[in-house]
């Protein structure tokens, strides 16, 4: 694994950085870490955080990073049920987390990495092979960062070594919580055939290939950015790294570098499409040749855009943390097959089951249960009993609500969790959202249930209009009402500035739907 990183311009010699995880690799045995161990990272996007993992999974450990937005109850959470050895976050991210008790595990501190300067030369490998020195933890850092010690200092204390690589375990990711505690997943050892087949399928559905450069610029934390720049390393790739998305700064990276790979989110889509036509128009994206998208599924409307402006190089994957990934859409099936999420990936077996684990027929939607081989099983730290739950004969499922047509085409209608049971009616919001995204003067859009005393629960629609545009609740429930059934209307409209977003851009539905839900002895 030696790929060019390119960080804010700067690409890093490749040795270097090998040379440079390979000692960090070296420092985290010297810490008594080993295989099965965990290693917490709370790191912004940058050359840290991937040397840091890749030098985990060198020594057979599991790295769990977390997200850099949580705050001081989330993260002890994290810590205390992932087990960690070691902690390591960027200075200003753990000057934050006031109150957090480190005690039970080893932290250090590692400098956020800046931005190189303008005039930086395209590579600069002296510079980043620089011994730290003190200004890697700069005298005047937050009481709770200066406690700890640096790690670029540790790393570079450890006699170097040739740490010879163990097989690789993976990341230990936290769900979202979105409907209750958090919960960590710990994956078994993989056999060598799983790593084999693994690698095989993160090609298949990113389009990894020898030579490529590959942008990411969503956050590293996630398990899918996460995943695709640590297969982008394992091809020697040149990988552009960046520390948010900006939908203009893409286009630029992509001429300038000649960009041939891209992970992409559909939040991301909307933004480069709301560009003006002239901004869209003066970049030369032709040098782009696969485009991944995962996390979120993508409006039909929007990927036929997409597909317009750059042609057929969007493909989409469905997958979870927990299963990986278990079907692709290409973007010519995208266009005849526009509300699938593809096909199932080679070995993956779908099967849809009603309530009682009768399979239904093709076409019927019911609970989306899943085998992907290429993966090992996996629980769920300090809460093996809903990882139990998951499976039926063999099969697991993430709760997904879908059916297969008679191609074989996986169409998923919503997620179990934010069905809405409204009169004993069941209404599958997705539907309703995905009608809603067609209104003139909607940007975005959620639709979930709140505690209704007649029906149980009642349909409310949070929308967020475009810039400078005011839409009335009788206007929204017109447009739904000419093209759903009137039970699909919801009777309740509220209107946002601004959604709620996770980093990848998805609206947290959660911190929309529960302050209808305080005080309320039930949750549906």
């Amino acid at each position: 694994m030696k790929p060019t990183i390119v960080f804010h311009g700067r690409a890093e010699d490749p040795e270097v950085f090998f040379r440079r995880y390979q000692r960090s690799a070296t420092a985290l045995r010297a810490l008594g870490v080993g295989e099965g161990d965990v290693v917490a990272l709370m790191m912004g996007n940058g050359p840290g955080v991937l040397e840091l993992t890749l030098a985990t999974r060198w020594i057979g450990a599991l790295w769990c990073p977390i997200n850099w937005h949580f705050k001081t109850p989330e993260v002890q959470q994290i810590l205390a049920d992932s087990g960690a050895k070691v902690f390591i976050a960027h200075a200003d991210l753990l000057a934050g987390l006031e109150g957090l008790d480190l005690r039970a595990v080893r932290t250090f501190v590692a400098a956020p990495e800046a931005p190189a300067p303008p005039d930086a030369a395209a590579s600069d490998a002296a510079t980043f092979d620089a011994k730290p020195s003190a200004a890697a933890l700069p005298t005047d850092a937050p009481p709770q960062a200066r406690a700890h010690p640096s790690w670029q200092a540790f790393r570079d204390a450890v006699p170097a070594l040739d740490e010879a690589a163990r097989p690789p375990r993976g990341a230990m990711f936290f769900t979202s919580g979105t409907t209750g505690r958090a919960k960590g997943i710990r994956r078994n050892p993989a056999t060598p055939e799983q790593v084999a087949h693994g690698r095989q399928v993160l090609r298949h559905v990113s389009g990894f290939e020898p030579g490529m450069r590959a942008l990411v610029s969503a956050p590293l934390y996630h398990s899918a950015p996460n995943s695709y720049s640590i297969g982008a390393s394992l091809e020697d790739a040149t990988l552009f790294i960046e520390q948010r998305f900006d939908a203009e700064e893409t286009l630029r990276l992509i001429e300038r570098h000649r960009i041939t790979h891209a992970y992409l989110v559909p939040t991301m889509y909307v933004r480069m499409l709301r560009l003006p036509v002239d901004v869209r128009a003066r970049h030369d994206l032709s040098s782009i040749r696969f485009v991944a998208s995962t996390g979120s599924p993508c409006a039909p409307q929007i990927k036929r855009a997409m597909i317009e402006w750059w042609g057929p190089v969007i493909h989409e994957a469905y997958g979870a943390s927990e299963l990986g990934y278990m079907t692709r859409l290409d973007s010519v099936e995208a266009l005849r097959k526009p509300d699938s999420a593809g096909k199932p990936l080679p070995g993956v077996v779908i099967r849809i089951l009603d309530a009682d684990g009768r399979e239904l027929p093709q076409g019927q939607a019911g609970l989306i249960y899943i085998s992907q081989p290429a993966y090992s099983d996996f629980t769920y730290a300090s809460n093996d009993a809903a990882r139990r739950r998951m499976e039926r004969d063999g099969l697991l499922t993430m709760g997904d609500v879908g059916y297969l047509d008679d191609d074989g085409f996986l169409f998923i209608v919503d997620r179990s969790t934010d069905m809405v049971i409204s009169g004993g009616v069941n209404i599958y919001p997705a539907e309703i959202e995905a009608a809603l995204q067609l209104m003139p003067g909607v940007a975005d859009c959620a639709v979930f249930g709140v505690p209704d005393a007649e029906f149980g629960e009642a349909l409310l629609a949070a929308v967020q209009p475009v810039a400078g545009v005011t839409l009335a609740t009788e206007e929204v429930r017109a447009f739904l009402a000419t093209r759903l059934a009137g039970f699909k209307v919801p009777p309740n409209v509220v209107f946002h500035v601004d959604m709620p977003r996770e980093d990848t851009g998805k609206i947290f539905k959660r911190k929309l739907r529960d302050p209808y839900w305080e005080g309320v002895d039930r949750r549906i």
